[in-house]
């Protein structure tokens, strides 16, 4: 029995009334809009601010040797440096796993044998629109060289699987996204995913 048996047919979520939405600013790698929404039930409105961005893609790349490729980057939004899984943005109208390999190729200078979406999370849907898509490219190997954009400055490193899971649980790894992506990869790992 699921708790929206135990709800009452008056109290049930229903879905808000989107009333007016406009532009308010364009940035580089988001737009912010204002959407106004009313209450189906008792007709409250409210103003919300959405951002909306392009799609991304968080890669785990996988060696034959049982590695997983990390990358250390400079993060402007903690001013500090983190320990994460390559990725980027999607282009419009570019395949999630055809994005992943390209962004694996132009951060490390990897590529691997067989890439496929494993899974798809919101980064923080009370405030943005868009999609985390999670790519598993295993085989991988280093084909070439890094290919990065201007503001770019990343350090590569290989650890065993299970050391990145343990990095992860002591805190060592702290970007939300990457967690989620080890989440997924767990449980891959243990056949509980297709």
């Amino acid at each position: 029995m699921n708790e929206s048996e135990h709800t009452p047919a008056s109290r049930r979520l229903r879905m808000w009334e989107r009333l007016a939405d406009a532009a308010i600013d364009h940035f580089r790698v988001f737009r912010v809009r204002r959407t106004r929404y009313r209450h189906p039930r008792d007709q409250r409105e409210g103003e919300f601010v959405v951002i909306e961005a392009n799609d991304w893609v968080n890669v785990l790349a996988l060696t034959d040797d049982g590695r997983m490729l990390l990358v250390r980057q400079f993060r402007f939004g903690i001013h500090d440096f983190t320990l994460e899984i390559p990725g980027g943005v999607i282009e419009a109208g570019e395949d999630p796993v055809a994005a992943g390999v390209r962004e694996l190729r132009e951060e490390t200078g990897y590529a691997g044998r067989s890439a496929r979406l494993l899974a798809q999370v919101r980064p923080n849907p009370a405030i943005q629109a868009n999609v985390c898509h999670i790519v598993l490219v295993e085989g991988c190997t280093r084909v070439g060289e890094m290919q990065l954009d201007a503001n770019e400055e990343i350090e590569l490193s290989l650890w065993p699987i299970d050391e990145v899971f343990a990095r992860a649980e002591r805190g060592e790894i702290k970007h939300s996204l990457v967690i989620d992506a080890l989440f997924y990869l767990r449980a891959w790992r243990e056949g509980r995913m297709g």
